[in-house]
């Protein structure tokens, strides 16, 4: 039962101290909607989506009114596309994108996600058509989503698939070069990809899911920010409790918009994700909350130790708050959409290495990572296979969502705009990694994994 004093405090928190709902996502199951004849396969997803969804923005904003707690986004995540497009060719794939992206804006969301392929294992022809058609799909819809699951602890890394995702993202940069490559910023490949996380690029609905499910995400920087401050300067223990104090409040206030919207939808509740996502808003940003800790910037000796401190408490404190903690819940380090983080990254207090070090102990991995327009398929391949290393070894979920800026060079900046923001262009390690990529093949899972 969430109480009268709850909401109160929920509000003080959306008043001063930026919290919000990132999303109410709706994951829809497309499995039934598979046919032999791609028109007939079309009209199916379209429909299965726009009358499951119809409702599914008025309902967002009818709470966002009532309750006063802001739900910033409206979205849907649908059964990986690569499973629902079985036996069809890559230009079916192609016209699947377009559909979702029709029904996508007959709902009104912003963003529908499930344009997915998972492959840690192997490929079968079905995904690779699918990976084939991203570029083209990315870049003539607007508000499509992709992701390809590349590697599990339990399966190790395909790295005949990391390689092809190098060489789609520089054709990605390319198609989409008047609009600063923004398509590589609706693209994420995973290692061990969770199949109810309701946060774009990379949400998709799991085979395990129900045929309909809500999944909620919240998202709270400036509140824990706001709340460090009064213990400026306290020991860590102290720190700790308030993190945790403070993740507590906030998935509480999500908890009170996934139940209503679970049950005025009809659909049900799935999860909530309590991930810290900053927006470009000045006191939204995970940076901000590592100063608050001590730290001069972001990317100064500490930060990892700092951000491993909050996303394990954030954890703690979100799990006493609801039931069904799940999605990724902990801390994103996106570059281009947290105002502090393109701060450190401009003034070099940040840079590619200390961010995968730091992809280490965060909710996801390498984020909105903007590169040099020229730097090669190879390299980006190898910049992937070092984060899904890092998340097969520690069993956790890694990813990598990067853009090399077409026509841009180090130092440049880009322009997303919205909740995507700017990024500055950041220098790669220019040693090649070309021979190592091209090996071809799987590495294999590690020994941990095997827990039968």
């Amino acid at each position: 039962m969430i109480t009268y004093n709850e909401i109160l405090e929920t509000n003080k928190m959306i008043n001063k101290e930026n919290l919000d709902v990132r999303t109410i996502t709706m994951g829809v199951n497309l499995l039934d909607c598979a046919d032999t004849d791609p028109k007939r396969l079309c009209e199916k997803i379209y429909d299965k989506i726009t009358k499951s969804a119809e409702k599914l923005v008025s309902t967002g904003d009818d709470i966002a009114r009532e309750y006063g707690i802001p739900v910033v986004n409206k979205r849907i995540s649908v059964t990986p596309v690569s499973l629902v497009a079985n036996g069809h060719d890559k230009d079916t794939c192609v016209e699947i994108s377009k559909t979702l992206d029709r029904a996508a804006v007959n709902v009104g969301v912003n963003f529908i996600g499930g344009y997915s392929a998972l492959v840690q294992k192997g490929s079968t022809p079905s995904d690779e058509n699918l990976i084939s058609s991203i570029p083209e799909a990315l870049s003539s819809t607007e508000r499509v989503c992709s992701s390809v699951n590349v590697g599990s602890s339990r399966c190790g890394i395909n790295m005949d698939a990391v390689k092809k995702i190098g060489e789609i993202i520089k054709e990605m940069a390319y198609l989409s070069r008047n609009d600063s490559s923004a398509a590589c910023a609706k693209f994420v490949v995973f290692c061990n990809a969770v199949e109810d996380n309701p946060f774009m690029a990379g949400a998709f609905h799991g085979v395990g899911e129900r045929d309909k499910v809500i999944n909620v995400g919240i998202s709270g920087p400036g509140v824990v920010k706001y709340a460090l401050q009064s213990v400026r300067d306290a020991d860590f223990e102290t720190l700790c409790e308030t993190i945790k104090r403070t993740a507590f409040k906030i998935t509480r206030a999500g908890q009170l918009v996934a139940q209503e919207a679970s049950r005025r939808l009809g659909v049900p509740f799935g999860i909530i994700d309590l991930s810290l996502a900053p927006t470009p808003a000045i006191g939204d940003s995970i940076a901000e909350i590592f100063c608050e800790m001590g730290l001069e910037a972001a990317g100064a000796p500490g930060t990892t130790a700092a951000l491993a401190m909050l996303n394990d408490n954030v954890k703690k404190g979100g799990l006493m708050a609801s039931s069904y903690v799940g999605g990724l819940s902990g801390a994103f380090i996106p570059v281009s959409e947290d105002h502090g983080m393109i701060e450190s990254a401009i003034s070099g207090a940040l840079t590619l290495e200390k961010l995968e070090a730091m992809t280490c102990v965060c909710s996801v991995g390498l984020d909105m990572i903007a590169v040099p327009g020229d730097t090669s398929a190879a390299t980006i391949s190898g910049i992937i296979a070092d984060e899904m290393a890092i998340g097969m070894i520690n069993n956790k979920t890694t990813a990598a969502r990067l853009i090399p800026a077409y026509g841009k060079k180090v130092g440049d900046m880009v322009e997303f705009g919205g909740l995507l923001g700017r990024a500055p262009v950041m220098s790669v390690n220019g040693y090649s990694c070309e021979r190592f990529i091209r090996r071809g093949g799987r590495i294999p899972a590690p020994v941990h994994s095997f827990k039968n």
